[in-house]
Formats: C-alpha cells, sequence, structure tokens
C-alpha cells in the first residue's frame, strides 16, 4: 500500500506486482510496478512506474485494501511481460486459487480484443483446441448416437451431482464432450478426476469426446458408442 500512497491518488498495483498479490506469480526482487493515471515519476528506487492514462475503471479495483489491477487486465498485462512458460504457470495458479477461472478469462478476452496480451493469451488458452456451440454440438452428437440403434439420450441434465451432456438411464451411460480448452489446469483436472470417481462410484459408464472428435471424426465416435453400449445393455 505505502507503494501505491508514494506515487499520487488513482494509483495502483499493476503487472507482476498485481499477480503477487492476487498469489498466482512473483514480483521481481526489489521493484514494485506501479499505475498512475498521469504522468508522474517516483522518487523511490524500487517503484516502477507505470503511465496508464487510458485503463478503463472497470479494469481496476482492491485486495485487502489496496488498489489493483482487475484479475482479468492483471493476466492481460502478464501475458506482455512473461514467456509462456511462467505464463500458463500464472494461468494455472489464478485458476486454482479462483481468481478467476480459465474458462471465464477465455469468455472475457472478447472484450479487450485487440489490446497488447490478448492475443497471446487467447492462443494460450486455445492451444490444440475446438469448440462448437451447444446447439451444434447437439446437432452433430446425436445423430451418431442415434444412427447406431441408441435411443434419445436426456441432455444437460444432473448425475450424481454433476451436470452431464447426454445421459442414457437404461444403459447407466453418461457421455460429455468438451473442447479441450480448459482441461489443462490442475484444478480443471482434479475437477474433473472427482467427477469421473462420483460417477464410477455410482456405477455409471463415462465416456468423454472431444468437439473435434464429435465433428471430425463421426466414425471413430460411433465405433466407441457402439461397442460401449452393446457391453451396457442388459442381458
Amino acid at each position: 500500500m505505502a507503494a501505491v500512497l508514494a506515487c499520487s491518488e488513482g494509483s495502483f498495483l499493476t503487472h507482476l506486482s498485481a499477480g503477487a498479490l492476487y498469489g498466482i506469480c512473483e514480483e521481481r526482487p526489489g521493484r514494485i510496478e506501479v499505475g498512475v493515471r498521469g504522468r508522474r515519476r517516483s522518487r523511490h528506487e524500487d517503484i516502477s512506474v507505470r503511465e496508464r492514462p487510458s485503463l478503463p475503471g472497470q479494469d481496476v479495483g482492491t485486495l485487502r485494501g489496496i488498489p489493483i489491477t482487475s484479475p482479468v487486465r492483471t493476466m492481460i498485462d502478464l501475458a506482455t511481460v512473461q514467456g509462456p512458460k511462467y505464463l500458463l504457470r500464472s494461468i494455472n495458479e489464478a485458476d486454482k486459487l479462483e481468481v478467476i477461472l480459465a474458462d471465464d478469462l477465455r469468455e472475457s478476452l472478447d472484450a479487450y480484443s485487440g489490446q497488447p496480451g490478448v492475443k497471446v493469451l487467447g492462443r494460450l488458452l486455445d492451444r490444440d483446441t475446438f469448440v462448437l456451440s451447444d446447439e451444434a454440438l447437439e446437432r452433430l452428437f446425436l445423430p451418431l448416437a442415434l444412427g447406431i440403434g441408441l435411443s434419445l439420450p436426456e441432455t444437460k441434465v444432473w448425475v450424481n451431482g454433476y451436470e452431464v451432456d447426454f445421459f442414457w438411464p437404461e444403459l447407466r451411460l453418461v457421455v460429455e464432450t468438451d473442447g479441450l480448452r480448459y482441461h489443462r489446469t490442475p484444478s480443471s483436472q482434479a475437477r474433473d478426476l472427482k467427477r469421473d470417481q462420483a460417477h464410477t462410484a455410482a456405477g455409471y459408464t463415462r465416456l468423454r469426446f472431444s468437439h473435434w472428435q464429435v465433428k471430425y471424426e463421426p466414425a471413430y465416435v460411433k465405433k466407441i458408442l457402439r461397442s460401449t453400449a452393446s457391453r451396457l445393455q442388459p442381458g
């Protein structure tokens, strides 16, 4: 707080110092980064001033009583100063600590299109992924299931405490689909493990297909569905 007060009214922690306060990265030793609205130089050698006169008001909030850039803005700023390895680590930490979840971060980037850091951050979040809308996903997946003789499944229902994409109660079969976007972070992986364990403990079979497989590998999806359904058909 002292570093912010040492600058000017309306100052705030930014970049690595903001990330450090959120607990998602380390700041440079002996260097506190402070954003200011106007032109100002700090007389303190350990304070690095960044002039940010055009930063929108909604991009600044408070944490523990200290003015600081918002989680989304902080992640965008980090993308301009961190390499991919450290940026991915910051994304993982932000997700794990629930500073901002990876899926929420990706959705928020649309409002910042064209700004420095956004393209890099988006590319890292989207790497090797393909995502369909819910409507397009159902339109492509349901014919695959019906084409191998399965009944019309229940969609977007809750099973064992989790919302699932497709569910066949008579087979105790759960099918979920995703674009893989948000399943790389440790917290996402942990949530998926608990989901899988809950279904297994209740005696359900769970399959997961990527959006890419549904659209571009339909024969493979049908093959796996057919063999699984055949095994699960009652006596």
